[in-house]
This record gives structure tokens, sequence and C-alpha cells, in this order.
């Protein structure tokens, strides 16, 4: 894929800023979005999450989260010095999707023993995040469609920084595909000992181009350097790293 030097929307004609290897831009001055390569409309759905909090706020919350639980330092709240705070709009593709796998196997747990069939069949949001190389913790992050509106970078805060997607609807599918297997592999497992054949079908009832709000907080701690990931629409702690404890536990 070739990209071009230089490229403005199509909607507003106002210039369109992107990184290499990302392939959607989103116009900061109308919120129009564009395929990088071609310059031709995004069609599928563009939402997003608003976020709800400051970055004062999102320091309380992630002091509150070092204070309680279990296996933290139980001086870690108080000596722990936020060294940077940062509010990113993160790319997601949701492919909403039917799954049902078939499957035949050994259930070798009894004596003699005997061959199962079965069937999984779920729905799901299933989550890909369209950076690649990327250290968010994707399967610790719970997107709720519901609470999601309408793309609209005029209510998004001044400091964020906001990317834009390095893969296409049809690597996001493929994603898809790969992990829900891998999924449904596993629950079978769960029922058989050795699987001789199983079988996949996916039915794709909706794709969604998602930018969510999430706070990356870097905290220093014993002259440590820790990471911890924080949901900027609900207010939860994604994911964080804990420190040793070295005198104590909460």
């Amino acid at each position: 894929m070739s990209l071009v030097k230089e490229l403005r929307c199509s909607y507003c004609g106002a210039p369109l800023s992107f990184e290499p290897g990302e392939i959607l831009a989103t116009c900061r001055y109308c919120g129009f979005t564009v395929v990088i390569n071609t310059g031709q409309a995004f069609t599928f759905e563009h939402s997003m999450f608003l976020n709800k909090y400051t970055p004062t706020q999102t320091e309380e919350l992630a002091r509150k989260w070092m204070s309680s639980g279990f296996l933290k330092p139980k001086d870690l709240a108080k000596k722990s010095k936020v060294t940077e705070n940062t509010l990113i709009y993160m790319p997601f593709w949701v492919v909403s999707v039917k799954a049902e796998s078939t499957y035949n196997g050994v259930f070798e747990r009894i004596s003699p023993p005997i061959v199962k069939n079965g069937k999984i069949s779920k729905n799901y949001d299933w989550l890909v995040l369209a950076r690649k190389a990327a250290e968010f913790p994707t399967k610790e992050y719970d997107v709720p469609l519901s609470g999601k509106i309408p793309y609209d970078f005029s209510r998004i805060d001044e400091i964020a920084k906001v990317l834009n997607s390095e893969i296409d609807e049809g690597e996001a599918v493929a994603i898809v595909r790969q992990e829900i297997e891998g999924h449904h592999r596993y629950l079978a497992q769960q029922d058989v000992d050795r699987i001789i054949e199983m079988k996949t079908e996916l039915e794709i009832t909706q794709i969604v181009y998602l930018h969510a709000p999430v706070w990356l907080l870097k905290y220093e701690y014993a002259g440590k350097n820790y990471v911890l990931w924080l949901d900027g629409a609900a207010g939860t702690v994604i994911k964080g790293e804990i420190p040793p404890a070295k005198f104590g536990i909460i």
C-alpha cells in the first residue's frame, strides 16, 4: 500500500494529519474520516465514548486503586510519584458476530474412552485494538456498545492524543475469526480431552470503528517505574502493574 504525501479532508478541505502506518485519518476540524491510501470516505459506523475525568481525578482514582486490594505494598499510595498522565483516544474495531462451532473428540477421563460430539453457539461483540505492536491490555478492557455515541471530534479534550487505525476492517475480521476459533477450541476442551475435528462458522452482524478514552499513567515507586491503564469513560482501572510488597501488604 502506497501512502499519499498529503491528504486533505474530502468534506471540508482541511489538511489531515496521520502517522506512518495509519490507514484511517479523522479530520480534527469536521470529524470526517477517510481511508488514507485512497482519500475516499470511510463507510463504516464511527463511534466514540466520552472522557469524564480530569488528570487530577484520574490520579485520585489511581491512588485509590493503590490503597486497596491485595498484594500491594502498604505504602504504595503514599510513596508513589505519578510521572506521566496522558489521555489517549485509542482506536478499536468492534465486530458483532454470531459464532457456531461443531466438534467431535475423545473423552479420555473414563475407561474405555468415548467419542463425543458437541456444539458451541455464542454471540459476541469482539474487540480488536486497531494498532499494531501496542502494549494496551485489550483482553482486560470491557467495552459496552450501549454507551457509544456518534464520533464528534469537538467533544474530545484538547489535551488528548487521538490515534488512528493501522488495520482495516478485513484485517479486524480475520483477527476476530482467529481469536474466536481459539476461544471455542478452549471451550471444547472442557468437554473432550482430544479434539478430532472442529469447524467454526461466523455471521458478522455489525462492524463499528470506535475511539475510546484511556488514561495512561506511569508512576515511580522505590526507584522503579510502573504502568497503569484507566478507563476514561467508566473511571475504572483496566490493568495496573503492582510493585512487589517488601514490608507487608494490604
